[in-house]
């Protein structure tokens, strides 16, 4: 039994295994090393090389970031097929035969590329229609899923995009079948001042245009205004309504602003709000 192994184990070059084997951790090694320098030269080049050379208007940073993350995606996504193909060939594993062998269609059906050809055509689409961009505020639906939020990230296969409660969600690109932008052209902050049934209109008709002709001037993010007038809430409040139109993004500010301007102008006037 003995001879049999003593045997067996002199068919092997101890010495040949192991110099192999330390070649290909040195090699791995290497390849490990040289994929992490090509990615951050990558990511340098384009953030010095590429973002410069767009020359971008101010208010069109958002394209801007857009282009250069998914510049930035395709880099990588190519980066990491190389790396695999090199580290398989590096183990010895006959990666071009396998392809040969089973056909690249069919390899590329069993990794999912169908999917990835999806999210792949319908991101290109998103890209040249402009649909969204980095730092827009959206809603994007697909039947009876809604996910509204800021756009983070765009990538060649996914879409990043953070809600109000700080959640980011990865959305597939080719699952992006509605998109609503609200970030783009000017939104609409409605204000309702709560008022009593017997409050003299006129004045407060009059002290609402007093203070869009002292303070409008003020803030240029307001483009239009519209006095609408008395209307009763689907509650059945009575409220006094006023329409601001303003650059996006800005609603809320706005909102909030001229509330407080109102309702204070409308108390100094003597006239009590519920």
């Amino acid at each position: 039994m003995n001879d049999f192994i003593t045997k067996y184990l002199s068919q092997f070059n101890v010495e040949a295994i192991v110099t192999a084997s330390l070649n290909k951790i040195f090699s791995l090694i290497l390849l490990f090393i040289t994929f992490y320098i090509l990615k951050k030269i990558a990511k340098a080049s384009v953030k010095k090389v590429l973002v410069p050379s767009l020359k971008i208007s101010y208010r069109e940073q958002g394209r801007q970031k857009t282009i250069s993350r998914l510049v930035e995606s395709s880099l990588n996504y190519l980066l990491y097929f190389i790396l695999l193909y090199c580290v398989l060939s590096i183990l010895g594993l006959p990666v071009s035969s396998l392809l040969a062998g089973a056909g690249i269609a069919g390899v590329a059906i069993g990794l999912g590329a169908q999917g990835f050809l999806s999210d792949l055509v319908n991101g290109f689409f998103i890209l040249i229609e402009q649909q969204f961009d980095v730092g827009d505020v959206v809603k994007l639906t697909n039947g009876p899923i809604t996910i509204s939020g800021t756009i983070v990230s765009m990538g060649i296969r996914t879409t990043k995009v953070r809600d109000a409660d700080g959640t980011l969600h990865f959305i597939p690109n080719r699952n992006i079948l509605v998109v609503s932008n609200q970030s783009r052209g000017e939104m609409r902050a409605q204000i309702d001042i709560p008022l009593k049934f017997n409050t003299d209109l006129e004045q407060v008709y009059r002290i609402i245009e007093e203070v869009n002709n002292r303070e409008l001037s003020k803030f240029e993010q307001i483009t239009n205004v519209s006095i609408l007038g008395p209307k009763t809430t689907e509650t059945g409040q009575f409220v006094f309504r006023v329409n601001l139109f303003v650059t996006n993004g800005q609603q809320t500010v706005a909102y909030h602003q001229f509330l407080g301007l109102y309702q204070d102008a409308l108390r100094q006037a003597g006239i009590e709000l519920p």
